[in-house]
């Protein structure tokens, strides 16, 4: 989710950002959904409860939507650099990596604790089996997932780090396996086998809900796709214009398929409905860097914006979900008109993520940057990673 760019070839696209606009949106959406959904609200009066559901209930979706664009863009970013994935520079990537994650990750770790330790509502961790030292370990060594996989859930806040834990450890390794191939004929057939497993790793977890969510070879697997995706862009700088529009409705349609017609789908694929998600994630990412140059419609900005602010608002946005319901149950909680609790929430979880962007995460990636991987400070403009 991090990039600094200098050059054009590294500057953002335009249908990356409405993709994870796209992907952000529905996360917040379910976690609003979770306490509030649509479906009960006056809204199935006007829509089909088929809507109201995909709006709400596709936020575990969403996140592995992110795993791909992930792994396309910090490969991709890569590649530009190095010019080829066993060229990586091993201090470069992890001084990215970590002036990009670790400022955010280490304020709300912070936040969160302090939290806690003061015994508010919805962010006390109270189960058994857990503590807050133990927590703080998980979230800072990228094992938050497979804590809750063993101990259950923990308090929301918390518990979105799940997907970053995957994320990070996959590229903890990823340079490594990179130079030690050294060899795209080596690297290539590790990461389709990997890609391809996704049905399988998430099938043989069904005995335990969570840890199935949530572990992390499924979301390995995603990122994968991600990484296949910035080898073929390599390969193939342009395509035809048909060819591109051609995966862009592919992609469509395959998003439209897990969205609206899951129940379909799980029950001719089961498990398999997941690499449907993953291509179609692939090949709206490709028809995105493939027509580059297109205008993109009007009155989407605000949706490229979310895009943006992704990793904030990822981070930061069950505070607003969290203070959202607590007013909303304390003015009565009316839940057919629960919907017009959405658009606040909404803009309070953009304003929330904004604010952290250009107060924290921005400023504090700019000063890592400059001094780790040595690019001037004036040069430095967060983009699409």
């Amino acid at each position: 989710m991090d990039a600094v760019t200098n050059d054009h070839a590294m500057r953002r696209n335009t249908g990356i950002d409405l993709l994870r606009g796209l992907s952000i949106l529905l996360v917040v959406l379910h976690h609003i959904g979770l306490r509030m959904p649509l479906r009960k609200t006056a809204l199935l009066d006007v829509f089909p409860r088929t809507l109201l559901s995909a709006l709400n209930f596709n936020g575990y979706e969403a996140v592995f939507i992110f795993f791909v664009i992930s792994g396309f863009l910090i490969a991709g970013n890569a590649l530009r650099r190095s010019g080829s994935l066993s060229n990586i520079d091993l201090r470069a990537f992890y001084a990215r990596r970590f002036s990009r994650i670790a400022p955010c990750l280490v304020l709300l770790v912070a936040v969160l604790s302090l939290l806690h330790l003061a015994g508010a509502a919805d962010y006390t961790i109270d189960r058994a089996g857990q503590s807050l030292p133990r927590a703080i370990v998980a979230a800072l060594g990228f094992h938050l997932n497979w804590y809750e996989g063993m101990t259950g859930y923990l308090p929301g806040n918390w518990d979105v780090l799940w997907s970053l834990s995957i994320e990070e450890v996959f590229y903890l390794g990823f340079p490594i396996v990179c130079l030690l191939t050294r060899r795209s004929w080596i690297l290539v057939p590790m990461l389709v086998l990997l890609a391809l497993s996704l049905p399988w790793t998430h099938a043989a977890l069904a005995g335990n809900e969570i840890w199935q969510e949530k572990a992390y070879l499924p979301g390995m697997a995603a990122i994968a796709t991600g990484v296949l995706g910035a080898l073929i862009v390599q390969r193939w700088c342009s395509v035809s214009r048909g060819i591109a529009w051609a995966l862009g409705m592919t992609g469509a349609l395959g998003l439209y398929l897990v969205m609206f017609e899951g129940k379909l789908l799980w029950q001719t694929m089961h498990d398999g409905y997941m690499l449907v998600l993953t291509a179609a994630a692939l090949c709206l990412v490709l028809a995105s860097v493939w027509t580059t140059g297109v205008t993109p419609r009007r009155g989407l900005g605000w949706l490229r914006s979310w895009g943006r602010l992704s990793y904030e608002i990822y981070l930061t946005h069950m505070f607003v979900v969290y203070g959202t319901v607590r007013i909303f149950k304390a003015m009565g909680g009316d839940m057919s008109l629960g919907f017009l609790w959405y658009v606040p929430a909404l803009a309070l979880c953009w304003l929330l993520g904004h604010l952290v962007e250009r107060y924290v995460s921005t400023p504090a990636e700019r000063w890592l940057r400059a001094r780790w991987v040595g690019t001037p400070t004036a040069m430095l403009a967060v983009a699409a990673e």
